[in-house]
């Protein structure tokens, strides 16, 4: 079942979970599929503040961030500063992990490490200028580490979508985010399904307790569906 919205610029869409795919499944590790499995905090240290970033005496440009201080093997990364003023501003790195990509453009520090690249990368730095200012955070030290699996799994379907709002087929439907966590309001984990012709992902590695549970749709071009209605499974 899908409900269309419209907008102004873009044909967006709002997929919603089928009600007859209720989350399923509990005990025993989940099938395998082609996705990215999203940041989890619960396996990711913060990093010492690295907010006090350098800038000129003048005050023209600072740079301001806390980036993680590790992350679970197969759970993707992100992180980007803040530069203050913003315009202009091109950004570099040094000691960048080999598993992730850096933007020039926003600073931002992305990727997906696998259990081969479990250790440390240290002395990360990640610098910004204007052009006539520059500013630097604080170095600091990634780690990545194994990732810990649970027993249970829960298992979402969905029907996608078809049409645009105004009536037109979708042509650039390019896959799915799910959306995960402990608190219906706080769904923190997200697993990328790039495979839009799934109608069916189990999430596996689960641990007792009650998770819950959001899927939307993205096209080619980056525009995301508003979330669907949020379900829930308790893995005992």
């Amino acid at each position: 079942m899908v409900n269309f919205l419209s907008n102004s610029k873009h044909a967006l869409f709002a997929l919603v979970l089928a009600s007859s795919s209720l989350l399923t499944a509990c005990g025993g590790g989940g099938e395998g599929s082609t996705a990215t499995a999203g940041a989890d905090p619960g396996t990711a240290a913060a990093a010492p503040s690295t907010s006090n970033g350098t800038s000129p005496a003048s005050g023209a440009l600072t740079l301001s961030g806390t980036p993680l201080a590790s992350i679970a093997a197969g759970r993707s990364y992100s992180f980007a500063p803040t530069a203050s003023p913003s315009a202009g501003v091109s950004y570099s790195i040094t000691n960048k992990p080999a598993w992730a990509t850096f933007s020039t453009v926003t600073g931002a520090l992305t990727g997906t490490p696998s259990a081969a690249d479990i250790g440390t990368t240290s002395g990360i730095v990640i610098s910004a200028s204007n052009g006539t200012a520059s500013a630097q955070l604080s170095a600091f030290n990634l780690t990545v580490t194994a990732q810990s699996a649970g027993s249970g799994a829960a298992t979402l379907s969905w029907t996608p979508p078809t049409q645009n709002t105004d009536g037109s087929s979708i042509t650039n439907l390019a896959g799915y985010n799910i959306y995960y966590g402990t608190s219906a309001g706080d769904l923190t984990t997200k697993i990328q399904v790039t495979n839009p012709g799934l109608t069916a992902y189990t999430v596996a590695d689960l641990g007792a307790g009650t998770y819950y549970f959001s899927i939307s749709a993205y096209t080619a071009n980056g525009v995301e569906s508003a979330p669907s209605i949020v379900g829930s499974k308790t893995i005992s």
